[in-house]
């Protein structure tokens, strides 16, 4: 596999491992709550099974009185709500800067660089915490994280949710839900989509909250054109043509350039962010050739791109399960993406490169994205561990799939979709793990459709239940990693990335069994580079040291050289 070195299946032991004191994690992903457990309170409290048994841990019902700390205040909460390019996340972070204490909450990490970053050049010391990343700058009582890394234990005077309507997401919006109703700030902004509102109104009935909603208008123009792009031919400077797969994307790429007038930036979600902001910001370069992008759905938020003209290269994708049509908050939030404000394109344009799909494009933005009407609500770790003491027997997948068939909703929820969790929990049961560790292996960024990322997830939980120590060399041998010459090539190198950016998540939550973060950060930030080499050595497009100063050199880079880069 290239620059994975995967050992073969490490036979199981049944000797005891030491019990460890058991912390308190919450299913977001947050590393640790102020307030521990050890195993033997917990085993204290429950030690009355007759007791036990008489509370419902399956009862969800009222997922407001998790969070006593966020239920002593009453919190002043501000929805800032309308399409994109509205202006309501820049006022909603005029209020956080002007606070003595805040935190950020985005759904992307890219979101979470550009808010510390700005409150940074503002002269307000902001800390960036993500799953994988940890840049403290001294004196800061502010805060930009990821919505999964929300601190539900400390008080603000303001914070800020981005994208609030996520929170109907079938995968991720518990953790919006999560931070909605735990957060603990005086003053609570939420923005987003107005679709979001009834259902955000109707579950803070219950909180004693003060709810205030403000709207607003897009602050630029956004034209839907009447006529298709038809052809590549007609491709011009500005244009972001957005398709749905990797193949699509380098199919149109390669496509445009042999054209002969444009080079294409491309992004899109299995790229490393890192290079992801790279190609993003060589696209809004006035001074780069790479003028046109060709871009996934990923560009739906967190980059801020100077786009004339969003083109539907199609207007369906497969979403995992099925090859369905976007939908209408979809469609409008790609399309929202042209015409930035202020930018050297103020009035943005939108089409469809064939016509049979005009109407639904047309439609799509003259319509309401539809109401949200339940939010997304998973258990903490804390429920999970005391319903497994009433099933000694039973796995985390056991644990996981019983708890999950019989929980217990008001009519404002859903129990979010965790199939990825699932298929953890089926390949660590096997191990000798106790049910914290197995639980931390379960919510780690993993993708277990991707052979590699899986394999990578299996061989580091192997070794943790053998030696307690994760060396990453184990798996991953350094200076092998090379520029790739195919697609295939790519993916492989792109889901070697994902198994470093495992590996330093690992580290920030069992920071003493996997000590290699500085040498797998170094090795993550090679292979965004060396993809990025890939991605312009690709069609007739050759590096430009005006763009890309000294990159040549990547050709043959080596381990010990790169590391001088860092």
């Amino acid at each position: 596999m290239g620059s994975l070195i995967f050992l073969r299946r490490l036979t199981h032991h049944s000797a005891s491992r030491r019990l460890v004191n058991l912390e308190f994690y919450c299913l977001s992903g947050e590393s640790k709550f102020r307030t521990p457990l050890t195993m033997c309170q917990l085993f204290r409290q429950l030690s009355d099974s007759t007791r036990a048994k008489k509370v419902d841990f399956t009862d969800l019902t009222r997922p407001h009185t998790w969070y006593p700390k966020a239920r002593r205040k009453r919190r002043n909460i501000i929805l800032h709500v309308g399409p994109t390019n509205s202006g309501k996340t820049y006022h909603a972070l005029k209020q956080l800067e002007s606070s003595c204490s805040g935190i950020y909450c985005g759904p992307l990490r890219l979101l979470a660089w550009e808010v510390a970053k700005r409150l940074n050049k503002a002269k307000v010391p902001c800390d960036l915490i993500t799953g994988q990343e940890r840049e403290e700058v001294d004196g800061a009582k502010h805060k930009a994280v990821t919505v999964e890394m929300a601190d539900v234990n400390s008080d603000y005077d303001c914070a800020v949710v981005d994208e609030i309507q996520m929170l109907g997401c079938r995968s991720r919006g518990f953790s919006f839900t999560r931070a909605l109703l735990g957060i603990s700030a005086d003053e609570l902004h939420l923005c987003g989509d107005a679709a979001a509102v009834p259902l955000i109104q109707e579950i803070l009935k219950v909180t004693d909250d003060i709810v205030k909603v403000q709207y607003y208008e897009r602050l630029s123009p956004l034209i839907p054109l009447k006529i298709p792009l038809g052809s590549f031919a007609n491709i011009k400077t500005g244009d972001c043509i957005v398709t749905f797969s990797r193949r699509q994307i380098y199919r149109i790429k390669k496509q445009i350039e042999n054209g002969g007038k444009h080079l294409c930036s491309v992004v899109y979600g299995s790229l490393p962010p890192e290079t992801r902001t790279r190609q993003a910001t060589m696209f809004n370069d006035e001074n780069s050739e790479l003028d046109v992008l060709v871009a996934s759905d990923a560009i739906g938020m967190g980059l801020n791109l100077n786009i004339s003209r969003i083109i539907f290269s199609t207007l369906k994708k497969f979403d995992g399960v099925e090859m369905r049509d976007l939908s209408v908050s979809e469609i409008k939030q790609i399309a929202g993406r042209a015409g930035r404000y202020r930018s050297k394109f103020p009035v943005g344009e939108v089409t469809c490169l064939d016509a049979e799909d005009l109407p639904l494009l047309n439609s799509s933005l003259s319509s309401p994205s539809p109401i949200i009407e339940q939010a997304g609500l998973f258990p903490s770790f804390d429920l999970l561990f005391m319903y497994s003491r009433l099933h000694p027997t039973f796995g985390m997948l056991q644990i996981l799939e019983h708890f999950l068939e019989n929980a217990k909703l008001s009519a404002n929820y859903f129990i979010a979709e965790c199939e990825e969790m699932l298929k953890v929990a089926a390949v660590i049961d096997e191990l000798p793990l106790n049910l914290n560790d197995k639980y931390l292996f379960c919510i780690s960024p993993v993708d277990m459709d991707d052979d590699i990322s899986s394999q990578g997830l299996t061989q580091f939980a192997q070794s943790y239940s053998r030696n307690s120590i994760v060396r990453l060399r184990e798996i991953f041998t350094p200076g092998t990693l090379k520029v790739p010459k195919t697609q295939t090539a790519l993916k492989e190198l792109e889901s070697v990335h994902k198994v470093l950016d495992l590996y330093v998540w690992l580290s920030f939550h069992m920071e003493d069994s996997f000590p290699d973060r500085e040498l797998a950060s170094s090795q993550k930030a090679i292979c965004s580079m060396l993809i990025e080499e890939f991605l312009e050595r690709l069609g007739w497009q050759k590096p430009n040291p005006k763009i890309l100063p000294g990159r040549s050199r990547l050709k043959s880079l080596s381990y010990q050289d790169a590391q001088r880069l860092f």
